[in-house]
């Protein structure tokens, strides 16, 4: 069996009878994580090693992990700082913070492959303009130039510690004010700018191959009429031919607003998949996954899978190797020195 196209959530902190059943469907691919999902480590190691069992090639399991407001795991995880303090510390001792942030990609990862979860959907790369109350200080910077350096050493953090990166969320979504979970918001500027700007580190990033971005619920009116998570101009012609990007494509979630251009749940994955995406999360709306599943037509795409297939999680760590390890104890002080460890976070 092969991967699927779908990103499902479950619904507590162990599998039921219908999340199975769900989950063994050949449509399905993998598993995103929340916060109802984890009540301590033994608990998430054990759900994760039950939904990697099921399936051979084993389910993804994924979680949106960044740090700040949007840190699913809390208690027994290292809580991390928003992304702008890395940027902060750039605009004071440019090399200490790349140290710092890639130390702190390291982190976030090991700590996450610890408890064998195959892929966090971080770093945010959107540049911040200032405008965005949902990125806000996801982000790392306003300067592309900045944000580059930094996801770079984010990425390399990641690696090293065995996890494919996600970049989010393309071309940009730092521009505009509206908020995609709630409203399709629209970017007025033209291509050369975007080109310019925002699609600057994606463009730096991909020499570093990359593993998978996260499209844009917004709309370029200059570009096309559709939000870029489900137009080919952005995905075939700007992303994989443009920029020569060879790794997976994530649609944002199907279940936020700015899906909703396209019609209902079938009509939205239909029209993800022909634009280009390789994975599409259906969140938090079990009615519009089994929607899909009842109703869409789609054979098993080899690129897919090769792509979906490389995401996995490699090297694992025991919690107490990891903790009794000197770059924990290294990361754990860095913390300690460069954040006041007040920041607030997303309930998610």
């Amino acid at each position: 069996m092969s991967l699927g196209p779908l990103l499902v959530d479950v619904a507590g902190l162990t599998l039921d009878v219908e999340d199975r059943e769900l989950l063994r469907h050949p449509l399905v691919g993998g598993v995103i994580l929340f916060t109802r999902n984890y009540k301590d480590r033994a608990q998430l190691e054990a759900l994760v090693k039950d939904i990697h069992a099921l399936r051979e090639p084993r389910l993804l399991v994924t979680v949106d992990h960044e740090g700040g407001r949007v840190q699913r795991f809390r208690e027994g995880f290292t809580q991390l700082p928003p992304a702008r303090l890395y940027g902060q510390l750039y605009d004071k001792d440019p090399q200490q913070a790349l140290k710092f942030t890639e130390l702190c990609g390291w982190l976030l990862a090991a700590e996450l492959r610890a408890s064998d979860v195959d892929l966090s959907f971080a770093p945010v790369v959107d540049l911040d303009f200032g405008a965005s109350s949902v990125i806000g200080d996801r982000a790392f910077h306003g300067d592309a130039q900045v944000v580059a350096e930094l996801t770079r050493a984010w990425i390399l953090g990641m690696r090293r510690a065995g996890m494919a990166a996600c970049a989010k969320h393309f071309p940009g979504h730092g521009y505009v004010q509206g908020d995609s979970h709630l409203m399709l918001p629209v970017d007025p500027r033209p291509l050369e700018t975007i080109h310019h700007k925002d699609m600057l580190p994606y463009r730096k990033l991909v020499n570093l191959d990359l593993p998978s971005v996260m499209m844009a619920h917004v709309v370029y009116e200059q570009v096309d009429k559709d939000p870029a998570s489900l137009s080919q101009r952005w995905i075939q012609d700007e992303l994989r031919k443009g920029l020569r990007f060879e790794g997976a494509v994530f649609c944002d979630d199907l279940s936020m607003r700015g899906a909703e251009k396209a019609g209902d749940y079938l009509d939205r994955a239909v029209a993800a998949l022909a634009a280009g995406c390789d994975m599409l999360p259906v969140c938090n709306n079990r009615a519009g996954v089994v929607a899909i599943l009842d109703g869409l037509k789609t054979k098993p795409d080899p690129r897919s899978l090769w792509r979906l297939t490389r995401l996995h999680g490699r090297e694992t760590y025991s919690w107490d190797e990891l903790r009794s390890g000197p770059e924990w104890r290294q990361a754990i002080q860095a913390l300690e020195q460069h954040s006041s460890r007040s920041f607030e976070l997303d309930p998610g």
